[in-house]
């Protein structure tokens, strides 16, 4: 089983604030959004990268658009996309504020940019599970991975899992289903134990349904990490900011998480030290 390097003294899930492009391309907001996750208690904030003209088509990014920056699909990615004067900006930024921080690469050149930063963790989106080879460009950085799993069958994980094992690179699963906003009674949460005794391995949970409920059960269910989107405002411009959590409820999210996780035990039945106070002044009757 993998050893997960991030597990602290009372086991609390590891939790990431995901930006993604919540920011619309604007390092300022990018930063309050930092502060929001410093604020909630987060250990990561995650972005996304992306070579555009790589990661989409011609037809695709030639497609009528309204946005802020203009009216194609290509002038609203290309507004959405941090360069490397803006991630030198993060980068310097999370340390600090003294947090992790990361981003899911949606292509081979974006992965390559993402190694200059040496970050401590890497990232699979779930759309980009069966992309083999960048798989296989993640996997031979040996840096642990959150790998996450909506839009896929069993034999797709399979098989990104047997990448992972291959070129022995410490990895997470991460359970998800990749809706916006995400229905609760999609959730499937069972999933998360699963997937856990299938692979063997440690196992997260990556939301995107509104509000917290469902993410505080996926601790119940086992999960070792919780990913979940992050806003300033769900008015804000963004297909993303609808299925997001504002910061103070990111700062609930967290004190619930953490609260859970303590109070769940070690499922050993005993008396406790303050237990007993009581039963001293309690307890009439003893068994004979």
């Amino acid at each position: 089983m993998n050893t997960n390097p991030y597990v602290n003294e009372e086991k609390l899930p590891f939790i990431i604030a995901e930006i993604g492009i919540n920011h619309n391309g604007s390092v300022e907001i990018a930063q309050k959004l930092i502060d929001g996750a410093v604020f909630a208690g987060c250990d990561a904030v995650k972005f996304q990268k992306r070579t555009v003209e790589k990661v989409y088509s011609k037809e695709e990014l030639d497609k009528y658009r309204e946005s802020p920056w203009g009216t194609t699909n290509r002038e609203q990615k290309l507004g959405l996309e941090f360069g490397k004067d803006e991630y030198d900006e993060i980068a310097m930024y999370c340390k600090e504020k003294g947090i992790y921080w990361l981003a899911s690469a949606w292509d081979l050149d974006s992965q390559k940019f993402l190694r200059q930063y040496n970050l401590k963790y890497n990232k699979i989106a779930s759309a980009l599970l069966t992309y083999k080879e960048l798989l296989e460009m993640v996997a031979e950085e040996k840096k642990y991975t959150f790998i996450s799993t909506g839009m896929s069958t069993m034999e797709e994980i399979e098989r990104a899992v047997n990448i992972f094992r291959k070129r022995d690179c410490p990895f997470e699963l991460m359970h998800c289903n990749s809706t916006y906003p995400m229905k609760d009674e999609d959730a499937n949460l069972r999933m998360i134990q699963v997937l856990r005794e299938r692979f063997n391995c440690k196992v997260g949970y990556s939301g995107h349904e509104v509000g917290l409920i469902v993410s505080c059960a996926a601790v119940v269910f086992g999960a070792t990490s919780i990913e979940r989107h992050i806003t300033l405002d769900h008015a804000m411009y963004g297909s993303d900011q609808s299925a997001s959590v504002e910061v103070t409820g990111f700062w609930k999210l967290v004190k619930y998480i953490n609260a859970i996780t303590l109070a769940m035990g070690d499922g050993i039945k005993k008396v406790t030290e303050e237990e007993k106070k009581v039963k001293a002044k309690l307890r009439k009757y003893e068994w004979d």
